[in-house]
């Protein structure tokens, strides 16, 4: 598989990960009517890749490179990630993707990534299994943290998914950028209004979504 075909298949919303249960907040955001329409899901989806994408990217980017390893790797995701519903719901979707790469990957030792690790920290070690270069681990986790909050809301808000389609065209340049802002060193960004919407959702009664 090349490395563009396997780049293609991780940013797949298709992957059996467990992202697709995850709205990166953006349930919460449309129940507090932060997000109503096209124009407002577009601020909180370039919130969310300056953000939480940027961090989770850089963090991702480190792994895959070797310039941090895994435990330490875990701590930092867990220094930048105040929120415990934010924390438990990185920890998920990092579990969903160790052991879909332990079902492509057989033969690598998954072991040291440990059993729950954070979603960057098994983004890291997957981009580095998969062949791919740590720009490009970069790019992958960027376009998915975009891309699971835009499907969520489409659902959440009945949006023609054509123009939800377009806006993560629209979006596709600053995806670039923030991966590439990711691959040069560690972020340590933080947002304290994602970090309340991913506390408050846990407490709401029945969400559609985990997160």
């Amino acid at each position: 598989m090349s490395n563009l075909a396997t780049l293609l298949a991780l940013a797949d919303s298709r992957l059996p990960t467990g992202g697709h249960v995850h709205s990166g907040g953006v349930e919460e955001a449309v129940a507090s009517g932060l997000v109503v329409d096209l124009p407002t899901l577009r601020a909180f989806l370039c919130r969310r890749i300056r953000t939480s994408g940027l961090v989770t990217a850089s963090v991702a980017v480190a792994v895959h490179a070797g310039t941090l390893g895994l435990t330490a790797a875990d701590l930092e995701t867990d220094a930048r990630t105040p929120a415990p519903a934010a924390r438990a719901a990185s920890r998920a979707q990092g579990r969903g993707l160790v052991r879909l790469a332990r079902k492509v990957w057989p033969d690598r030792d998954w072991a040291a990534v440990g059993l729950k690790p954070h979603l960057a920290v098994a983004a890291g070690a997957v981009g580095s299994a998969s062949g791919l270069i740590p720009e490009q681990t970069a790019v992958s986790v960027v376009y998915t943290t975009m891309t699971g909050s835009a499907t969520a809301a489409q659902r959440l808000l009945a949006l023609d998914p054509g123009d939800v389609a377009a806006l993560t065209f629209e979006l596709s340049s600053l995806c670039d950028r923030t991966a590439a802002e990711a691959a040069k060193e560690l972020a340590d960004l933080s947002d304290p209004l994602l970090d309340t919407l991913a506390q408050r959702h846990v407490e709401r009664d029945r969400p559609l979504f985990v997160s």
